[in-house]
């Protein structure tokens, strides 16, 4: 039996599929106010509970043999966010302890490629640089490092046989927020205005989670893979986007001084209202930014594939249009209820 907590989540549902398909027993942790609809009868057990609960964790790793948590909270509004350091830091903190008190075999901690120095195109981050996250100002960032910090703790200890895999941004089916189709979806609704001067690293949802996978099976305790793929500016991904789906892509390029104060004028409104904007100084900061990454490792160690980013932007389309989502009042509504929770 695995657990796996975040089973309800965008790559949890995907892990998913992959474990079934391999045919692991499952048991989905899903946690207070989430529903398990979209399990599709894959799972073994079902398992309600809260990451923060200690005595819910130790219920939930009970008879299983390994753990992937996956679970956080990945939100970047507002940028300083107490609860999501709770989930985040302590909800790992309790994951561990689970997994030591219960003896289990192997623990795969779902990180983020961002808890690594990023580069340049030339010169791509990799696991041996460090964390550079810090001056974004995000607890995203940094609550995603200081969990990793334990669980690389645990491993060096013994006291868990943890492997750390670090995901890069992600694109496929099962995007229900939506997070990274919100560029598909902005591209195919024609409500993008252009994009910073940086970029970021890109993968398939479904290669990372083979990679996940297969971290169970092959990865070595107390190591971390970045799991990721290509590496586009923005202009590039909105030019990948735009042939996919067979819209037009704004090809502006915002200067750094306006794209600062049109997210410095949404910061502020989101504050003053207390609402999600849909453009931050956060955000903008990001976007002027090179976050660039190899996943060389986690091909050679782990086997993970590298699909092409046009198939999976092309899964992501394919299972916005079945569900809904290019209704534009639909996704109105779904972005609503984000910016709410």
């Amino acid at each position: 039996m695995i657990l796996i907590t975040g089973s309800n989540g965008f790559l949890g549902r995907n892990l998913i599929d992959e474990l079934f398909a391999r045919k692991y027993r499952i048991r989905a942790f899903v946690g207070p106010g989430n529903m398990e609809h979209n399990l599709d009868g894959k799972v073994a057990e079902v398992l309600h509970g809260d990451i923060l609960s200690p005595a819910s964790l130790q219920q939930a790793v009970e008879g299983c043999e390994a753990i992937i948590h996956a679970a956080a909270n990945t939100s970047i509004w507002p940028p300083r966010s107490y609860i999501q350091r709770r989930i985040n830091i302590d909800g790992t903190a309790n994951v561990v302890e689970a997994a030591k008190s219960a003896g289990v075999g192997k623990l795969v901690y779902v990180g983020s490629a961002t808890s690594f120095g990023y580069g340049s195109k030339e010169d791509p981050g990799d696991e041996t640089r460090p964390y550079l996250g810090r001056r974004l100002g995000l607890d995203y960032f940094d609550s995603k490092y200081e969990a990793q910090k334990i669980v690389l703790k645990a491993a060096e200890s013994g006291d868990v046989p943890a492997v750390v895999v670090n995901p890069t941004y992600m694109f496929g089916a099962y995007d229900a927020k939506p997070g990274s189709g919100t560029l598909i979806l902005g591209t195919y609704h024609q409500k993008l205005p252009g994009g910073g001067t940086g970029g970021r690293n890109y993968a398939s949802v479904k290669d990372v989670a083979v990679g996940i996978a297969n971290a169970l099976e092959k990865g070595k305790v107390g190591k971390c893979y970045i799991l990721g793929n290509e590496n586009l500016s923005y202009s590039e991904l909105f030019a990948k986007i735009s042939s996919v789906i067979g819209k037009p892509a704004s090809k502006t390029t915002w200067p750094a001084w306006l794209g600062r104060t049109v997210g410095l004028a949404g910061s502020i409104y989101g504050r003053v209202f207390n609402v999600m904007p849909a453009l931050t100084l956060k955000l903008v900061n990001l976007a002027l930014s090179e976050h660039y990454y190899t996943a060389r490792r986690a091909v050679q160690e782990l086997e993970m594939p590298q699909t092409p980013i046009e198939t999976a932007i092309d899964e992501a389309f394919q299972w916005f249009r079945d569900n809904g989502y290019l209704d534009l009042q639909f996704l109105r509504q779904r972005v609503q209820r984000r910016g709410s929770t």
